[in-house]
C-alpha cells in the first residue's frame, strides 16, 4: 500500500465515527472514557461485548455484527490503515454494532473495565515461531492475564489459525495451566460438528489458504 494511500486511510480514520484511537497517554495515565462504558455509551445497549483482537481488515469483525446484531463487537489492531476498510464497510452497510480501536492488543486492560467483555476472538495471529518472540505470542501466559481481566467470569475465548505451531502451543499451554477447553479441532472444514461461526465467516487470506489446501485450526476455550 501507498504511502499517500495509507495517510488518506488515516484522514478517512478520523471523520469516522466507529474508529477510536486513543494515545498511550490517554490509556496509560488516564481513565479513558469509554472504559467500562462500552455498550452503554457507544452501543447504547446492554448487548453482550465480543473483541476481535489484532483485527487485520476488520472483515471477520463486520461479518459477526452482520449475523448477530444483538450483540457488540469491537475489532482491534494497531494498523488503522488495515482496519479502515471494516469501518468504511460497516459505515456504508449500515451496521451499528461494530467498532474499531487502534491501539496495542498489550493495552487492552486499559481500554476495557474488569468483567466488561463477554468474548473475545483471535482470528489468523502472527504465531512468532521463533523463541525469542514468545512474549509477542497472542495466546502466552501473560496475554492469557490479561484477557481474564476483563472477561466476565464465564467468557469464552477463540483462537482460529492456520498455523499448526500456534494450535499445539496454545492446546499444550492450556492444558498445562488447567484451563478449561470446550472444543478444539485441527481442520474445522473437513472435520463434522465444527461451530458455524467459525466455518461460515472467512477472512481474505483465510479463503486463500483454503484454496491451497491448509488445514484451519480452531480453539474454544475459558480462562481459569
Amino acid at each position: 500500500m501507498g504511502s499517500k494511500n495509507k495517510l488518506k486511510r488515516f484522514k478517512e480514520n478520523e471523520t469516522f465515527k466507529n474508529v477510536f484511537e486513543p494515545t498511550r497517554e490517554e490509556l496509560v495515565d488516564a481513565q479513558y472514557k469509554l472504559k467500562g462504558n462500552w455498550c452503554a455509551t457507544f452501543f447504547e445497549n446492554d448487548n453482550p461485548l465480543v473483541l476481535e483482537l489484532g483485527c487485520g481488515k476488520g472483515e471477520y469483525s463486520v461479518a459477526l455484527a452482520e449475523k448477530y446484531p444483538n450483540k457488540n463487537f469491537i475489532g482491534i489492531d494497531i494498523k488503522g490503515a488495515r482496519f479502515w476498510r471494516g469501518a468504511k464497510t460497516a459505515i456504508e452497510e449500515n451496521i451499528p454494532n461494530v467498532a474499531f480501536i487502534r491501539t496495542q492488543i498489550e493495552l487492552v486492560e486499559h481500554v476495557f473495565a474488569e468483567n466488561e467483555v463477554d468474548e473475545i476472538w483471535i482470528t489468523f495471529p502472527d504465531p512468532q515461531i521463533k523463541y525469542k518472540r514468545t512474549k509477542h505470542r497472542m495466546t502466552n501466559s501473560e496475554f492469557l492475564k490479561r484477557y481474564k481481566t476483563i472477561l466476565k467470569p464465564d467468557g469464552i475465548m477463540n483462537l482460529k489459525t492456520d498455523s499448526e505451531f500456534m494450535h499445539g502451543y496454545t492446546l499444550g499451554l492450556l492444558h498445562g495451566e488447567g484451563h478449561e477447553v470446550l472444543y478444539a479441532n485441527h481442520n474445522v472444514y473437513k472435520q463434522e460438528g465444527s461451530p458455524e461461526e467459525v466455518t461460515s465467516i472467512q477472512t481474505f487470506y483465510e479463503s486463500q489458504y483454503l484454496k491451497e489446501d491448509k488445514a484451519i485450526t480452531y480453539i474454544r476455550f475459558k480462562i481459569k
